[in-house]
């Protein structure tokens, strides 16, 4: 299940040059960040830069020296989970021993493959690939039913595809021809490096791209799949099984989950309904070299030096990244990923704390309640769907900083020192495939959290109806004691309340207070909700923009929740005795500064369900009236949009 995030790209900023105030009425993005923009430089490793990449950078120093002390003994764990990072950090920073083990620790894993000869043989060990988190082109997972989040249901999927979205693989879009070239030569380096030779590693790469080929017309695009809703497809496991006879996907069930559900859900039926023929023999090969390439690829960031370097080629190119991050940024990402929940408790504790937990907290519910406010003063709801979007909002879950503790699953993650990076991560790849099957036929853990407290981000989960708050974001500009109130609401206000909208957009709209999928609507409102749905798209839609345009349905959600959120947090900075709305909309334009590759850009214009950041700062604030009395926008400036063409939803 989706959630629904503040931001999924580094965006925003610090306040730290002068906001230039002959173009705040025709163009407030570059009012108040021109100047920075104007000097801004993206680093070499990185793909974007601004004022929240600068927070992600920050902490990432000030974790990278805490985790030099650890390393040289002057930090001590601060439990046995730390203990453990601890160890896998120092094998992710051992290069030498890294370079010294080459592709040898993936060898066996790619034997594995290597000995099918048939679907008969990939059928037999189907579960264990499962397990083992091997690339098969049927996918599975664990996670809450939709229509019932109290239980677990069985979802299966499709594979991803080699390309960003469906759309590349579209005649006409000359990314494809671009992309797939590099994509090539990487992959058949790799294989190469494994012990190919140049005429094998073609052959794989070749059949690899033929598969992914075959798969791209059944998927959905990242358009199709921003109404997450039609995710919801549930079908008869015997019916999804027959539709192919080389694989038993109900025996691999029975020996994961010890059950065999008599329904799945299909995210992409589509693909379901095609697999038959995607599963021929004569698609043998191409299966296997698929499954070949793709594991070396994914295997590539916990090998040698030469490994990364080469594996990165592909996501720096997506990107427009110039240069592979270092030796020691890359081992910090790794072990930080894998000990994600572990890192972020210390951080949460160190850095934030009960008492600032407390207060944002404090802040969340304020704004909760001038949500609630808002509803009950709703024109165009009626009476019993405006009780019942005040019934979901009351039920509403918040939290805020860091878990109370860690996963259990972590408590498993126990390091071997004498076995190689590789094996260690292979090894939890199989204790959080095992952790997720394990869920089966239990009850959902809603205190469990999909974010670590040191990501500068937040989110709403419309199957949990929960907002959460990492500590990493909860800091200037977005919330600071030294900045004004008005700021504050423009910064961190916003968010809290763009999360709250999320269970009022599109996707949330339809999601009742117990995050089940469930029309609490009449069907008047849900109508006129639909239209003024359709005002958002139109309002962003086809807005030009780094060579390409805005996809409208795309980021229809995230447009929705901006535009909730902004208006929300405005009526709270109205309320304060103290208010200075010039603040609060130029900090709202100022945690929007970014400054990325073109190639960033447009790889996110493609497949990015939040608009582009320079557009959430520009065109929300055209739909409020107090921007245009706060700064005197008449008709005829650049920031001008007639009232008729305002977008008001909440």
């Amino acid at each position: 299940m989706r959630n629904q995030q503040f931001a999924a790209t580094p965006t925003g900023g610090q306040a730290a040059f002068p906001v230039d105030d002959s173009l705040l009425t025709q163009d407030l993005y570059q009012a108040v960040n021109g100047q920075w923009e104007a000097q801004a430089t993206i680093p070499g490793d990185h793909s974007s830069t601004g004022g929240f990449m600068d927070l992600v950078d920050n902490i990432e120093k000030t974790l990278m020296h805490d985790f030099d002390a650890l390393l040289a003994g002057d930090l001590a764990p601060a439990n046995a989970e730390m203990g453990e990072f601890k160890k896998f950090y120092a094998l992710a920073r051992d290069f030498k021993q890294r370079d010294a083990n080459g592709a040898a620790p993936l060898k066996p894993l790619l034997a594995k493959i290597e000995q099918l000869t048939s679907f008969a043989d990939l059928n037999a060990h189907l579960a264990d690939f499962y397990r083992a988190g091997l690339p098969v082109p049927i996918e599975v997972g664990v996670d809450p039913d939709m229509k019932d989040t109290s239980h677990y249901a069985l979802y299966v999927d499709a594979p991803s595809l080699l390309l960003p979205d469906k759309t590349y693989y579209e005649k006409d879009n000359p990314a494809a021809k671009q992309l797939l070239p590099i994509y090539t030569q990487m992959a058949t380096k790799l294989l190469t490096m494994v012990g190919y030779s140049d005429a094998d590693a073609a052959k794989l790469v070749d059949q690899t791209k033929q598969f992914d080929a075959l798969i791209a017309p059944h998927v959905k695009s990242s358009e199709e799949s921003a109404d997450y809703v039609k995710m919801y497809n549930p079908r008869p496991l015997k019916d999804v099984d027959a539709q192919t006879d080389k694989l038993d996907l109900a025996a691999a069930l029975q020996d994961l989950i010890h059950d065999q559900p008599e329904t799945v859900i299909l995210p992409q039926p589509t693909y379901f309904d095609a697999i038959g023929d995607l599963l021929s023999d004569a698609n043998f090969p191409l299966v296997k070299s698929w499954m070949l390439v793709r594991t070396v690829t994914a295997a590539s960031g916990v090998l040698s030096e030469e490994f990364r370097q080469v594996g990165g080629t592909y996501g720096r190119a997506l990107s427009g990244q110039k240069e592979a991050r270092s030796q020691t940024k890359s081992a910090y990402r790794l072990a930080t990923n894998y000990f994600d929940q572990v890192v972020g408790d210390y951080y949460g504790r160190k850095y934030f704390g009960e008492t600032a937990k407390a207060d944002v907290r404090q802040m969340v519910l304020k704004m909760t309640g001038v949500y609630q406010n808002r509803l009950k003063n709703n024109t165009w709801l009626s009476a019993d769907t405006r009780k019942k979007a005040i019934v979901k909002l009351q039920k509403l879950t918040i939290k805020v900083g860091y878990p109370d503790q860690i996963d259990p699953l972590y408590a498993k993650f126990t390091v071997d020192e004498h076995a190689s990076l590789f094996a260690n991560t292979q090894r939890f790849d199989e204790l959080v495939n095992a952790d997720q099957f394990g869920h089966w036929g239990q009850p959902v853990d809603r205190k469990r959290w999909d974010m670590s407290a040191n990501t500068v981000n937040a989110y709403y989960s419309p199957s949990n109806n929960e907002i959460v708050f990492p500590a990493a974001i909860l800091q200037a500009p977005f919330y600071s004691l030294k900045q004004s109130s008005s700021t504050n609401y423009g910064g961190i206000g916003a968010v809290m309340a763009h999360e709250i909208s999320h269970a009022f957009d599109n996707n949330g709209a339809q999601f009742d207070e117990f995050g089940n999928l469930h029309n609490w609507w009449t069907e008047a409102d849900l109508a006129h909700f639909k239209d003024l749905s359709k005002a958002m798209i139109t309002e962003f839609d086809g807005i030009p923009f780094a060579g390409q345009k805005v996809n409208g349905k795309l980021t229809v959600s995230e447009n929705i929740a901006d535009a909730g959120g902004l208006s929300c947090a405005l009526e709270a900075a109205k309320a304060d005795p103290d208010v200075d709305l010039r603040a609060f909309f130029i900090n709202w334009a100022n945690v929007w500064r970014m400054k990325a590759t073109t190639e960033y850009m447009q790889l996110l214009l493609s497949i990015d369900v939040h608009a582009p950041a320079k557009l959430r700062a520009d065109v929300q604030v055209k739909n409020l009236d107090d921007f245009y009395t706060t700064f005197n926008v008449q008709p005829g400036d650049g920031m001008y949009l007639a009232p008729e063409k305002r977008v008001k939803i909440w």
